[in-house]
């Protein structure tokens, strides 16, 4: 099992930023990817970012690509998700997810490839 922890939601104005953290713990010795998705009021669950165990590799949502970049923390067991250029429409339920590599790779963008999840963090733009 994999447990993670996101921290660092929050209120930002239209054009700012924020950066949110996941720290992983548990069964974290095999090769998974770690990302984030996102949930607004009413709205699917929407993928945003993953990155691959080692870090050099990493995928974006259509909607995020040029204002958002993630990156991670193999020593430290966490991934963080720097998010510029906020639009209000960023505002949603942030959540981190974590997947096994044989599973997530073929569809990084897909959730139910992944398959711990911490609880999220809302972050919510302003206008």
């Amino acid at each position: 099992q994999v447990q993670l922890v996101e921290s660092g939601g929050g209120l930002a104005q239209d054009g700012g930023s924020l950066r949110l953290t996941c720290a992983a713990s548990g069964r974290t010795v095999s090769p998974y990817y770690i990302g984030w998705f996102r949930q607004a009021p009413g709205k699917d669950r929407e993928f945003v970012a993953t990155s691959t165990w080692s870090g050099d590799g990493s995928f974006y949502g259509d909607s995020v690509k040029g204002r958002f970049a993630i990156s991670r923390d193999k020593d430290k067991n966490t991934v963080a998700l720097q998010m510029d250029r906020l639009k209000p429409e960023d505002s949603a339920v942030y959540y981190c997810a974590a997947g096994w590599t044989y599973k997530v790779q073929p569809t990084p963008e897909r959730q139910d490839v992944y398959n711990f999840w911490g609880r999220g963090t809302q972050v919510s733009v302003s206008s």
